[in-house]
């Protein structure tokens, strides 16, 4: 078995886990027999955190594998789980008018959170993976990958980050839905979270309170901290903020995180220094607080929006899949219908279809109801709705007309940010029939269901 089926393995074993690029690194070296101490030199981290980093993984196996797993074992373990793992159950219905189950002979792999970076199922969409590949090796760069949920964002930026790290890039991942709630409440407490963090995945001690003057406050403390300390210990780093749609809900933090992160973005003209950073920010929606022009990183860069699959995309990921659809896309329409072309919901049905559990009958009839596979996705998008009654009364006009309708602007944007309505000019419609379905029925929702939820679209 080689590295990458090891990989595939890993995936299925920890589906909610989700592998960082430098953890799928080390357990990649691992299994080819490298050291830590190797790891850590190829990779320029520290060997304590090398180790560290493969000590947390091999605890997750443990207690998915429900035995003992080091550095020592985990080949011969992982090996013998993928000779006895039992192969998909074929599609029931096994009619011409359906695709066929898995043929592939490739592992599936769970259709939950970013597909692995060494997966054999992500789909390319040209040219947005050579534009950004080719930006983030440019000194001081600044990419802003902005999609909907579900579009796939999370695994283009490991890809990027994968593609810097293999030409030299150290690289840094802030994923701000790990910080506490806590974090965003103070200015102070989030810069220090921010430097914190920046050093334990560069591997340097933290030394935040040498660094931190209250006469300079925070910002100041911060950009020296960047500059002077961390930038003077390590090589070009790419840094990726992700999810970081989450601080628009903080206002105040907004206005004096964003300008000042929009000022180490211009630095890089000018000093050398700033210029060894790259920054990637990822995020879902830019409805923040309202910053002067000058002040905005939201206007700077190179500007990603991911589009869909087109109908080509999901015909070569269904084969992929192992299902037998041929050259005719007709026995995918049907799916094409209900979902769309969202690259998220169309991978979550291949894997259905693929693994046997739902024939395309079964999958078109429970889709959009509280027992199909979306069942989570379409709770957390009412959630997002629930708080806004002016929302959700524009959608459910929407899903309950007979065609596209005309939008006010604002509402539009909003919708589109959740990616809920398809655009055509000043026309909008539910962005498929899933969504009409689903909405039409459980809209108008009371509030008060989702007041003690912690909201988060997936």
């Amino acid at each position: 078995m080689v590295a990458d089926e090891a990989l595939a393995i890993l995936d299925r074993l920890l589906p909610d886990y989700g592998l960082s690029n430098l953890q799928e690194t080390v357990f990649c070296q691992v299994w080819e027999g490298k050291t830590y101490a190797e790891i850590a030199e190829a990779c320029s981290y520290e060997h304590s955190y090398i180790r560290d980093v493969g000590f947390r993984l091999w605890q997750e196996l443990s207690a998915a594998l429900g035995q003992k797993i080091s550095k020592s074992n985990v080949k011969a373990v992982l090996s013998r789980y993928g000779r006895n793992a039992q192969p998909p159950a074929p599609l029931g219905a096994g009619r011409s008018t359906e695709p066929t189950g898995n043929t592939s002979g490739l592992p599936l792999e769970s259709p939950t959170g970013p597909v692995p970076l060494h997966s054999s199922f992500y789909i390319e969409r040209p040219p947005v993976e050579a534009q950004t590949y080719r930006e983030v090796l440019q000194p001081g760069s600044l990419i802003r990958i902005k999609a909907p949920h579900f579009r796939g964002k999370t695994s283009l930026l490991r890809r990027i980050l994968a593609h810097g790290h293999a030409h030299g890039l150290q690289t840094v991942t802030l994923s701000l839905h790990r910080a506490d709630r806590a974090i965003f409440t103070e200015l102070d407490r989030f810069l220090r979270w921010l430097c914190a963090n920046l050093s334990y995945q560069l591997g340097i001690e933290p030394r935040l309170d040498d660094y931190w003057n209250a006469d300079l406050g925070s910002k100041v403390s911060c950009t020296v901290y960047i500059e002077a300390y961390l930038l003077g210990q390590c090589g070009d780093v790419a840094i990726a903020l992700d999810n970081l749609d989450i601080l628009f809900g903080f206002p105040d933090l907004c206005r004096e995180f964003l300008p000042l992160l929009r000022t180490w973005y211009e630095d890089a003209r000018e000093l050398p220094t700033w210029r060894r950073l790259r920054w990637i920010l990822v995020y879902a929606t830019n409805e923040y607080v309202p910053l002067q022009i000058h002040q905005s990183p939201f206007n700077v860069g190179l500007a990603i929006r991911l589009p869909e699959f087109t109908t080509s995309q999901i015909q070569d990921l269904a084969q992929r899949h192992g299902l037998e659809v041929g050259d005719d896309i007709s026995t995918l329409e049907p799916l094409i219908q209900m979902v769309g072309c969202c690259p998220g919901l169309v991978r979550m049905a291949l894997f259905h279809l693929a693994q046997g559990t739902l024939t395309m009958a079964q999958l078109m009839r429970t889709a959009p109801t509280l027992a199909g596979i979306y069942s989570h996705h379409l709770r957390q998008l009412l959630a997002a709705l629930s708080p806004h009654p002016d929302l959700q009364a524009t959608y459910q006009a929407m899903v309950t007309a007979a065609g596209a309708v005309t939008m006010d602007p604002v509402m539009a944007y909003r919708l589109d940010s959740l990616g809920l309505i398809q655009l055509d000019g000043n026309q909008a419609r539910p962005a498929c029939d899933l969504y009409r379905q689903y909405f039409s029925t459980f809209l108008p929702v009371d509030p008060a269901l989702f007041a003690r939820e912690q909201i988060e679209v997936s």
